[in-house]
């Protein structure tokens, strides 16, 4: 089942660029809660995390943006 916050969030992460989704996966991974995921609950935020984590595999250690 789709949660459409836990889109809408990774959404408005990615849009951020690469560089700032890496420091945003840094800032979950350390407990803390970047731009956008204010509102959201723990078990979002974990999903949140893994769509990111997800996400960027497929730019390996590169980031042009």
């Amino acid at each position: 089942m789709r949660d459409h916050l836990v889109d809408a969030c990774v959404e408005h992460i990615c849009n951020k660029g690469c560089r700032e989704v890496r420091k945003d996966i840094a800032t979950m991974e350390q407990g803390g809660t970047p731009e956008g995921a204010e509102t959201l609950n723990t078990r979002q935020k974990a999903r949140v995390l893994t769509e990111l984590k997800t996400i960027m595999s497929v730019y390996g250690t590169e980031c042009r943006i």
